[in-house]
């Protein structure tokens, strides 16, 4: 019975810490990688057919995100990118300049 109530307690434990922890996931990865969020948004937006040439900066609109609905602003040489993501999604992309 004690074993039982040890493997619950893991399970849980494992559950909401990973539900927690979700939030950060795009960083996580990035620093995983050693890439920047920069990189990674601009071959994710280069893969859905939308140049970025030699992409600049990559900073997260905190008034727009939300958990689990991340919201980018994307400098690249050519254009400029509001890049809204959701997990394991396509990214929705609109040029802003």
């Amino acid at each position: 019975m004690t074993k039982c109530r040890y493997g619950l307690f893991l399970a849980l434990l494992v559950f909401f810490g990973g539900a927690v922890s979700s939030g950060n996931r795009f960083h996580s990865v990035a620093k995983a990688t050693g890439e920047t969020p920069k990189d990674i948004l601009a071959a994710q937006i280069r893969s859905q057919g939308i140049v970025c040439d030699k992409p600049q900066r990559a900073t997260q609109d905190a008034k727009l995100s939300k958990p689990d609905y991340e919201v980018w602003v994307l400098e690249c040489e050519n254009a400029t990118y509001r890049v809204s993501r959701y997990p394991d999604r396509a990214a929705n992309v609109e040029q802003l300049r």
